[in-house]
Formats: structure tokens, sequence, C-alpha cells
């Protein structure tokens, strides 16, 4: 774990993939630009939305339709407005919010950011869990554990590049939508009465309950985190010309995507009203029971096996952009870096203790509750995304030529305020049946005061940016005012140490070593034995090898000697990286000059990852030799 000095969103992929090469055809340079936006949309598909479209489909038909419709046309215009924060200012939503709002408000904002994700997630590993039962017979308790191991998964796809990962999530999303365009087939929909399903209309409390579970499964606030740091994976001109080119075509790539991802929850809500409403089954929200009547009511046993597939994949797509926001909003909020792999870990785990504790407390039927409860909960969280992100998009003074229109300014709004106020009502009738019952009174007046501070928060959020000029000193990428360099003497260094491993890249280190020293400099020449008994005995090891690396390090030292190069040994034992850290301290160097060896994958677990273990614990400058 350390604090984050970088100052790009996602830095290790920041601006990889070049969209300004010449030579590129114009769909070529156009296709360069897609990706971001088929990450963000499997957040549109995950299990999350199989519930609540299942929910809305076979209690209520094809009523529910036109909240899918809307909920999609907000999120087309709530993404470009997050894309176009990332193209234009280089910033994403949390490292924007940090820049602009008091540091109280910011941590409240970062811990609801983390509950939506949270909430996220659990939705995805019981949507695996279930698709792995429903395909294998496996228990769900077993499912769950599972799903922990999709962490090493994401940690390999992370070694190959944003393209790499894009193109797997984008072989999913193809998976999920295929799966149910057959789904469909197979159910022939009546389609005259499909297109009465965008008609607006909402039938009871219940039906609004759903409603808000759908724009909540559909608009997530995550996404908005997300989308706004994956465009800054494109390197653009900086241009005037260049910026409305990538706003232009991240548009379309958004539009195409986002409509991809409302075909799979139409077909969804689709099938559930076709198959479940039209026979009288009309309190499906289980995705266990959804599967197990697919094959009677259809008549083939390839539609639950296509059910659990997509169901897998969404889930298993889901997983990689869960993760990847998390560390945006960690990164960009706090300034913190903890390795991938133990966020993600982190996160399910989070993820998977309330599904345990669910299925042994209440057992499997009450499943589809909690994922429905799940997407009610990423609702709530909205507002304190969309609203900030709107006072960003329309601010001229950071924006430029590129601050959004009124009438789109106006859009924005509207929504936002429809999502409120859907949030709030459903909150006040959820609150008054609560306390209306015999609770203790420090019951409901925790309820009404954690009621109060949502409602405090939503105003400060959006009032503040408002009443306060951006506080742009506090960025990490604002430059001061007046820029000094002082006087720029080299530095000289009086001790060089470098880590030699015996191979035929010493000469390099050592001439890189050499190159960096005066005629004074002292050289501490370090290896670390790695025979099994010199892990275990250490410097009281006496074995062939520890004895042989001592004579190489002699002839290294002789060597140097004979060009009156001031030189000492040591050697090392047991762990590599710790043991360098400690020579390094121990002798007092104010240099370190060592190899990177270039591994990836699993060779960084099979061969350690030295470099950057050691760069971490020493405090003076290191020379990495490739």
């Amino acid at each position: 774990m350390k604090l984050q000095d970088h100052s790009a969103s996602l830095s290790e992929v920041n601006q990889s993939v070049d969209t300004t090469v010449v030579h590129k055809s114009g769909w070529r340079k156009i296709l360069a630009f897609f990706g971001p936006a088929y990450l963000v949309s499997v957040g549109y598909m995950d299990p999350g939305n199989w519930a609540t479209d299942l929910a809305g489909g076979s209690k209520y038909g094809y009523t529910l339709l036109w909240v899918l419709l809307m909920s999609n046309l907000m999120a087309l215009l709530l993404q470009s407005l997050s894309a176009r924060l990332g193209i234009v200012r280089g910033r994403d939503l949390a490292q924007a919010n940090r820049e602009t709002y008091p540091a109280p408000v910011n941590f409240v904002l970062y811990i609801l950011a983390e509950i939506a994700i949270a909430a996220t997630d659990l939705a995805e590993v019981l949507g695996m869990a279930i698709g792995i039962q429903l395909l294998t017979g496996l228990p769900l308790m077993w499912g769950v554990g599972l799903t922990v191991l999709d962490t090493f998964l994401l940690l390999l796809l992370q070694r190959y590049g944003i393209r790499k990962m894009e193109a797997f999530i984008i072989t999913l999303v193809a998976i999920v939508g295929i799966s149910f365009f057959v789904e469909l087939v197979l159910a022939r929909p009546p389609m005259g009465e499909v297109v009465t399903g965008f008609i607006p209309s909402l039938p009871d409390d219940t039906a609004l309950y759903i409603a808000i579970g759908i724009i909540g499964a559909t608009v997530m606030p995550h996404n908005l985190y997300l989308h706004s740091a994956l465009v800054q994976t494109r390197k653009i001109k900086k241009t005037n010309e260049g910026i409305r080119h990538a706003l232009k075509i991240n548009f379309l790539d958004t539009t195409i995507a986002l409509n991809l991802a409302f075909f799979v929850n139409a077909a969804i809500l689709i099938l559930a009203a076709t198959v479940f409403y039209k026979a009288g089954h009309t309190e499906i929200a289980d995705l266990h029971e959804a599967h197990r009547m697919l094959e009677p009511l259809l008549g083939t046993r390839l539609a639950p096996i296509l059910f659990a597939v997509a169901l897998i994949a969404a889930g298993q797509s889901s997983t990689v952009t869960g993760t990847l926001a998390g560390q945006i909003v960690m990164e960009g909020y706090l300034r913190l870096r903890i390795n991938p792999w133990l966020r993600r870990l982190i996160t399910r785990l989070v993820a998977i203790i309330p599904a345990l504790i669910v299925i042994w407390v209440s057992g499997e039927e009450k499943i589809g509750q909690l994922l429905v409860f799940s997407q009610v909960l990423l609702s709530l969280q909205l507002g304190f995304a969309v609203i900030p992100l709107i006072h960003f998009v329309s601010d001229k003074h950071t924006m430029g030529a590129f601050a959004i229109k009124p009438i789109v300014k106006a859009g924005a709004w509207l929504i936002s305020t429809v999502l409120v106020y859907l949030n709030i009502r459903m909150v006040w009738s959820e609150a008054s049946e609560f306390i209306s019952g015999n609770n203790p009174w420090w019951i409901d007046g925790l309820i009404i005061l954690v009621g109060l501070a949502f409602i405090s928060l939503l105003v400060i959020t959006i009032i503040y940016p408002w009443l306060s000029r951006y506080r742009m000193e506090r960025s990490a990428r604002m430059h001061p005012t007046k820029v000094t360099l002082g006087s720029l003497e080299a530095p000289s260094y009086k001790r060089i140490a470098m880590a030699l491993d015996f191979s035929q890249n010493d000469e390099k280190i050592i001439a890189n070593a050499l190159a960096q020293g005066r005629p004074d400099t002292e050289y501490i020449l370090i290896h670390i034995v790695e025979s099994a008994s010199a892990r275990y005995f250490g410097k009281e090891a006496d074995d062939f090898e520890t004895r042989k690396d001592q004579e190489q390090l002699d002839t290294y030292l002789a060597l140097l000697a004979g060009r009156n190069i001031n030189a000492k040994g040591v050697l090392g034992y047991r762990h590599r990286a710790k043991e360098i850290v400690r020579i390094v301290k121990a002798h007092d160097a104010d240099l370190l000059v060592l190899g990177g060896h270039g591994h990836k994958g699993i060779k960084d677990w099979i061969y350690g990852e030295t470099v950057n273990y050691v760069r971490h614990y020493v405090h003076i400058p290191v020379l990495v030799v490739q």
C-alpha cells in the first residue's frame, strides 16, 4: 500500500492507446477509440439487472419497458458527460471531486462510492454463484466461495494491457447478447403487446420500488467514475479539433455500447413477461425459479443452459470493471494505491460476507430479494455522483469551449432531479412504514438522523460548487503559478550500491553504476545467495553455492581494483528483495542500481517482483537497468 503520487487516472494504462498515428486509415482511427464504453456497458447488464428485470417482467408484463428505455437515455447522457470530463479536463470524477469539495464531504462521498461498488460486487457474486450452480449443480455456498478466484483473472488481464482487457470483456458481452437473442427467438413475444410497454405508467408502489431498482441497476454510480478514467487510456491530440473529434467518436462508442446493453435488459424483461407473466407466474424475481421454469414453458433444454451461461458471463465481465472502478475511487479520493489483487480480494470479501450470511440464515430463497435490494442501494448513491458531474462539465472556467450547452445542462439537471425525487420518495415511504411500528425511540431517532444527514449531504453537494470557487491548488495535476528549477546541481554520490545476479546482465549494471559515480565514490556489490541451505541457515550456511558466489564476488572486486575502483562486496541471504533493502540501508548507500528483467504475468509470482518491492522501501534514488 502506498500514497499515490501519479497524477494520471489509471496511470499504468493512461494514454497507452495511441489514436494520433498518422498512417492509420479512417476506420482504424475510429476503432482505436472504441472500447471504454463496452467496459462501462457491462455494468448495465450485470446480474443485478437480471433480478430487477425479471421482477418487473413477471409481475407487470411489458408495463415497465418504458422505465428501461428512460434509464437507458439517462445513462447515455450521463455517460457521455462522464467521458467529456475525462477527455477535456484529463480528470476522473473522483479526482475532480477531491479538487472541489471540502475534505469531510469528500470522505463521505468516498464512503458512499465504496458502498456502491460493494453493492455492485454483491450482485456479481450472487449472479456468478447462481450461474455456476444452475450449470453444474454445485451448492450455492461453494459457488460464492469460488468467486474469490476471479481475483487472479483480473491480475492476469491487467498484465496484458487495456486493449486485451477490452477484447475479453467484449467477448463476454457478445456471449450474453447472443444467448438472449436465441432466448427471444424461442419465446416469440407478440411485438404488438411489447410496444405498449413503452407508454409510461406505474400501477402501484411496488412497481415504483421495482422501477427505482431498474434505474439503480441501469444508471450505476461507479460507471460514472469508471468512464471518466477509461477514456484517458486513449492518447489524443490536445487541440480543439482533436478534443472535438475524440468527443464525437466516444459519443458514438457510448451510443452503440449502451444500446446493446438496453437490448439485453429489454430481452430479459420481455422474456419474463412472455414466459412467466403470460403463464400466471407473477412473483418471479428469483434466478433459480426463472431458470427452472424456462424449460417446461419454452419446451427446450437449450433455454436454461443459455440462461446460466449468460449469467456467468455477465457476472464475470462485471467483476473486472467493478475492481477498476474501485481503484479509480480509492486513488482519486485518497491518493492511495494498493495492489490490484489485494483491492479485488477486499472488495470481493466485502460482498461475499453478506451473501454467505443471508444464505446461512434465511436460505437460498432470499437471494432474489437481496439482489433487488442491492440495486435499490445503488440507486440511492446516484445523486452523489451525478450532481458533481453536472457541475464539472458545466463549468466554463475549467471546460472552456467544451462546457455543455444550456439545453444539455437542463436535461442533465432534470434527470438528476427525477433520480433524487424518486430516491427520497422511496426512502420516505419505507422509513415512514418502519417508524410507525413499535420500535425503541433510539431506533426511530437514528433513522430520522440518517435521513436528515442524507438530505443535508445532497444540499451541500448541489450548492457548494456554486458558493465556492474551485480550489485548484489542491489538484495533483495543476502546476504552481511560479515555477523555479533551482540551481540544478548534479548530485554527487559517495556510495553506490549495485545488486548483481552473476549473469550476463551484470556488465550493464556495473557500467551504469560507474557512470553515476566519481573518482572518490565507493561501490558496494550485492549478491543474494538463494540456495536451500542459505535460505534456512542464512549467513551460517557454508554450502557449495555460497562458496562459489563468494568466489564470483571476489573476482568482480579484483577486476574493479585493477581499474583503481574502490569497491567492496556483500552477500545476502534468504529473501532477495528484503536483503537488498537491508544491505543498502546498513551501508548508507545513496544510490542503488539493479536490473529489471521484464517478467510478466505468472513469472512475477514465480520469480518475485524485486524492483517493485525494493523501490518502496529504500529512500534513495533507484536506477533500474533493463
